[in-house]
């Protein structure tokens, strides 16, 4: 089998944060347990006591992924090749006697996979995944103890699994049923679902647009789940413990969110506590959930670190199970070991030698026995209709809220994180430069009240955002991440970044937005819902800024505005105003940084200072309330470069434009030419110490990130503003070491380190080097010109993305393959049909909804 195509290194610098974060000691989450010595008593121990009655395991034992180290990486197949499975063929379904050490095969399958088992309550029956040989989803089954009764539940093009029994005799579980993709990888998103018994009437209870794991349910009815999200913020370090009730309502952050680089995952109840154990994934996780063994008291709240208390030392434990709070069972490698809370290990049970040898892996260990239903939660729903309603006391009741004046917030701009309907690479690009990896969508605004409390309808099950904004329409406060309502649902929230251990403090007084009916969310008029930078913001920029930041020269010969270039023209994979907007931090967005709860005014419209440049103050720059206001929310929205998924993958010169490694001699001629050039006339003063010049349209250099300093005379040497590929000859490659009097800026030659007058590196253009370097430009304007941006003339979307489009039912699977596409309107009904439809009820359903 085939490796993953190797990403490119434009893509794999848009990951410098993550190996950034490297350097950045984690969150202690409480002291390691000292490490033990093996001890060969514990099971006899834990049978006397809490392992008393039970007589048997089960487990599953299964190949793993073995080429892709992602914890979810292990259902569907690669964006870029159906053909490649993130699965591997062979598993089985044992039960394993304590007393005999005799392993009873339940079901097994050679090209199947198995995963996932749980007893039901009263211990007679395993509820399951399974991907029959031959077959390409998993779906829920349940089969007797002995093997008879196989029973499928759930069906579909789509992969069903993680299930667990509910105390009302549903099934939640989660699915790739949702029709979208990981944000920043190649393979598919699966969120929560629940269905009946029977596998009957499957609906979402989340919106995630990135994965839901292991649904369990906690003692007080309660599910506890992983939900991995990065609303504005780093995309591999925010993967923690949230609870929602059965039917989805009340979903809460239950711990972790606001302390990154850790994946909790696979969490279950320790009986007779309010404690949980989980496995505590490092970093951005490991294959198959391997991680720390780590016991979590709630009590203190979601925020406090030493409530985590890890129990191994080594980190490759998984699937953990508690039977107390002093007696524990997990998998490790093809065996099942039993740990105590200090740390002492006995290893029971091993796959049989035959397995190992093929590859197999012992996961999901449980118990054999009967167990007491959790508590029922009525429900909180009313299927037919599409909307919830959200009450939020005071706004101004928060953490981190210092300096926010009563009655200064009047409004909240509603934002929808929006599913991606396939992606190809590890990074965001070309949707932001280390930025924002998803669009987001204008809903509209409701109000706030002078007390704080706003009151307003939510369309259901869509990921919704707060931006609290001032008089002006500037942020004052932003969510970094999202709230979902469920059909029928009113929820509450006590302020903005409410603190989850404090109560609303006693008052005689209701929030005055709850004296009205709710408020319906009001559009804003005059933008598009969804912003694209070359088509709302690229005019605003011609008519405000290129006069003077654009690519003529001044009166004596060098160039405009302090070298800010913020004309439309197209770099190797942004335009040239989109990228150094970006790296002259014009605007103010959460990048893909490790970092939550921001001040007020620090994040968003009031922290960017593109706006500041456009009031008047600036050269008499004066943007219209219209042109205000669009910039403004396109700010507000993750200031993305395309309005489209459509554009990932696509139009890039050194970015993940085909699905193979750029060969510079094949793909490349003139860069040998054009190095070669550079190391003779350039390296004098563009070198290691200096700025290095990048050699070709897909070299680095290593400095993307690099901040230019207006008073700096060096260029910024990234690839994304020396090559014009719309006017090769306004390259600044080619600009700054071309003599002035021959229409080049002069930056470069003879004195250009000293304070002696530059004359430039090139007298005229006929000087053959000079032609080598326009050859290159030359040649990437045309092969850009093949390829096509997602703003020019001609773009089609990747085969793989109408694909996708087809496979969801939004094209047709009769369309030609040279039939024009508009992607702006596809992704509209995409997104579109994924909202929730309110549907007729039947008698058992209307009579719930009709409770109090």
């Amino acid at each position: 089998m085939k490796s993953l195509p190797r990403i490119p290194r434009s893509s794999s610098l848009a990951l410098i944060g993550v190996l950034l974060s490297a350097l950045v000691a984690p969150v202690a989450f409480g002291a390691a347990a000292a490490a033990k010595p093996p001890t060969a008593r514990l099971l006899e121990k834990f049978r006397a006591g809490p392992m008393a009655g039970v007589e048997d395991l089960i487990f599953a034992a299964r190949k793993v992924n073995d080429t892709d180290g992602h914890w979810y990486a292990n259902i569907g197949y690669y964006a870029h090749d159906p053909n490649r499975k993130a699965w591997r063929e062979g598993a089985k379904l044992y039960r394993w006697s304590i007393a005999t050490g005799q392993f009873t095969t339940v079901l097994d399958d050679p090209r199947g996979g198995i995963r996932d088992p749980q007893l039901h309550y009263d211990g007679r029956k395993i509820l399951f995944s399974y991907r029959p040989g031959g077959t390409e989803q998993y779906h829920l089954y349940e089969i007797n103890l002995d093997g008879s009764g196989l029973r499928q539940l759930t069906n579909g093009a789509y992969d069903d699994f993680e299930p667990t029994y509910l105390p009302d005799g549903g099934i939640a579980f989660v699915s790739t049923r949702c029709k979208r993709w990981v944000n920043c990888w190649l393979t598919q998103v699966a969120i929560l679902h629940r269905c009946d018994g029977d596998g009957g009437n499957v609906r979402p209870i989340s919106s995630n647009n990135e994965q839901d794991n292991t649904p369990w349910p906690l003692a007080d009815g309660r599910l506890l789940y992983t939900r991995w999200e990065y609303v504005d913020r780093s995309q591999v370090d925010y993967h923690h413990l949230w609870a929602a009730n059965p039917d989805g309502t009340n979903q809460t952050n239950w711990f972790g969110n606001l302390h990154p680089k850790i994946v909790m995952i696979d969490a279950k109840p320790i009986p007779g506590s309010d404690k949980i154990i989980a496995s505590f994934s490092p970093g951005h996780g490991q294959r198959e959930h391997a991680g720390t063994v780590t016991i979590v008291d709630p009590n203190a709240g979601p925020d406090t670190p030493a409530s985590a208390r890890p129990i191994t030392k080594s980190n490759q434990y998984r699937d953990p199970w508690a039977f107390s709070e002093e007696a524990f069972m997990a998998a490790l490698g093809p065996a099942v070991v039993l740990l105590d809370a200090g740390g002492a290990q006995q290893e029971i049970c091993k796959l049989p030698a035959e397995d190992i040898a093929a590859g197999l892996w012992l996961h999901e260990p449980r118990p054999l026995q009967a167990r007491p239903r959790e508590r029922r939660i009525p429900e909180r729903i009313n299927l037919a209709t599409a909307q919830g309603t959200l009450v939020l006391h005071d706004i101004y009741d928060g953490r981190n809220m210092a300096g926010v004046k009563r009655g200064e917030i009047k409004q909240l701009l509603v934002l929808e994180s929006l599913p991606m309907p396939i992606h190809f690479t590890g990074g965001m690009d070309p949707l932001s430069y280390g930025g924002t990896f998803t669009l987001e969508r204008i809903v509209g605004t409701v109000p706030v009240e002078p007390d704080g409390s706003a009151y307003f309808e939510a369309p259901a099950l869509r990921s919704l955002i707060l931006v609290a904004l001032d008089e002006k329409e500037l942020s004052v406060k932003r969510m970094q991440s999202f709230f979902t309502v469920q059909p029928g649902e009113t929820t509450s929230c006590l302020g903005c970044h409410e603190q989850r251990t404090k109560s609303p403090p006693p008052s005689n007084r209701r929030a005055l937005a709850t004296t009205r009916r709710a408020s319906r969310i009001q559009p804003v008029a005059g933008v598009p819902d969804v912003m694209d930078f070359p088509r709302d913001v690229q005019p605003i920029l011609d008519a405000l800024c290129v006069k003077c930041h654009g690519y003529e020269a001044t009166p004596d010969g060098g160039p405009r505005a302090g070298r800010l270039l913020l004309t439309g023209d197209h770099g190797p994979m942004f335009s040239h105003s989109y990228y150094m907007l970006t790296i002259a931090r014009l605007f103010s967005d959460g990048r893909n940084q490790a970092k939550s709860n921001y001040a007020p005014r620090t994040l968003g419209s009031s922290a960017s200072r593109l706006l500041q440049l456009v009031d008047g103050s600036h050269y008499g720059a004066k943007a219209t309330p219209a042109q205000a206001r669009t910039l403004r929310l396109w700010i507000e929205c993750g200031a993305p470069y395309p309005g489209t998924y459509a554009a990932l993958g696509t139009g890039m010169i050194g970015g993940y434009a085909e699905n193979r490694p750029v060969d510079t001699d094949v793909d490349w001629p003139q860069a040998k030419a054009a190095a070669a050039v550079i190391g003779t006339r350039c390296i004098s003063c563009h070198n290691e110490a200096t700025r290095v010049l990048p050699r070709t349209l897909a070299d680095e250099r290593g400095l993307s990130f690099w901040r230019p300093d207006p008073n700096d005379p060096r260029l910024n040497t990234s690839r994304h503003i020396v090559f014009n590929l719309s006017r090769p000859e306004k390259s600044l490659i080619l600009l700054a070491p071309l003599a002035r009097g021959a229409g080049g800026w002069g930056l470069c030659g003879p004195g250009a380190a000293e304070a002696a007058p530059r004359d430039g590196v090139f007298a005229t253009t006929d000087d053959p080097d000079y032609q080598k370097l326009l050859a290159l430009c030359a040649a990437g304007q045309a092969r850009l010109d093949q390829i096509k941006r997602f703003d020019m003339p001609g773009f089609q979307p990747r085969p793989d993305w109408v694909r996708e489009m087809q496979r969801y039912g939004v094209l047709p699977s009769t369309r030609t393959a040279s039939a024009p596409i508009d992607p702006y309107a596809v992704e509209k009904t995409y997104w579109e049909s994924l909202w929730y439809q309110p549907r007729r009820l039947d008698e058992k359903e209307r009579l719930t909804a009709a409770q109090p």
